[in-house]
């Protein structure tokens, strides 16, 4: 049976909560192997004037632990 871990994260953009997301997942599986899924838990932003200037995401990343894995 395989087990899975989560881990917590947030992403941030200037562009847009889905750019946030892209980035955190892509710079996550830099350092974390067999990523299976993401949950977006929460999103959020701040104003600058009249617009949205940054976008912040929190994540649920999911991945499967390799117990076989050889360092």
């Amino acid at each position: 049976m395989a087990s899975q871990k989560h881990l917590y994260i947030t992403g941030t953009s200037n562009v847009s909560w889905k750019d946030a997301i892209v980035q955190a997942v892509a710079e996550a599986s830099k350092t974390i192997d067999y990523l299976t899924s993401v949950k977006v838990l929460e999103q959020r932003a701040t104003v600058s004037g009249k617009k949205l200037s940054e976008f912040y995401v929190d994540l649920d990343l999911v991945f499967t632990i390799d117990r076989e894995r050889e360092d």
